[in-house]
């Protein structure tokens, strides 16, 4: 796979997906922070240290950012994802992706644009499938989407998940092979 990809959204937006550099840490940092603070798609319940950023998106990932086209001199981050193997050694062929949109930029097809950028990725990489450990039940747009391009729900884990109000919720194992 060739990167810069460029593509354009639903509604004609033509946007560039680039493999992340050290000008994007910043930038995918703060987006993570605004995503922890809706508590709605990430086990985090507080802002992440640099270095816990660098250890949860950066260390040991392959990561790709989003960006309109043309890209501003002072450009905003659109979305993001990370793709990283699952397991070491003899399962490390199951990739583990994690996916952030911008909210302002939700329902327009960057979600589906990054997820069949990671799926050609991750086959290119050598992966043959990629696990989600956590999809919060009540995400219903994120299931739908991972639903859309092929992935199925192997099993529940009943309330993995702390809400903010405190009450839990359920989560989804998903899994999509790549043979």
């Amino acid at each position: 796979m060739q990167f810069p990809v460029e593509a354009k959204l639903k509604d004609g937006t033509p946007v560039e997906v680039v493999l992340a550099g050290n000008s994007d840490w910043p930038l995918l940092a703060k987006l993570y922070e605004r995503i922890v603070a809706e508590g709605t798609s990430y086990p985090h319940d507080r802002r992440l240290s640099h270095e816990e950023f660098q250890d949860y998106w950066v260390k040991g990932k392959s990561a790709v950012v989003v960006y309109e086209r043309p890209r501003k001199t002072d450009p905003a981050l659109l979305g993001a994802f990370y793709l990283r193997p699952n397991w070491p050694g003899r399962a490390r062929h199951v990739a583990n992706a994690g996916f952030i949109v911008t909210p302002e930029w939700r329902n327009r097809g960057l979600g589906w644009l990054l997820g069949a950028v990671m799926l050609d990725y991750a086959k290119e990489l050598g992966y043959r499938g990629v696990i989600f450990n956590l999809v919060f039940s009540e995400n219903q747009v994120a299931r739908h989407l991972w639903e859309k391009l092929g992935f199925r729900v192997l099993g529940v884990i009943p309330g993995a998940v702390r809400k903010s109000d405190a009450t839990y919720q359920d989560a989804h194992i998903m899994f999509r092979s790549l043979v």
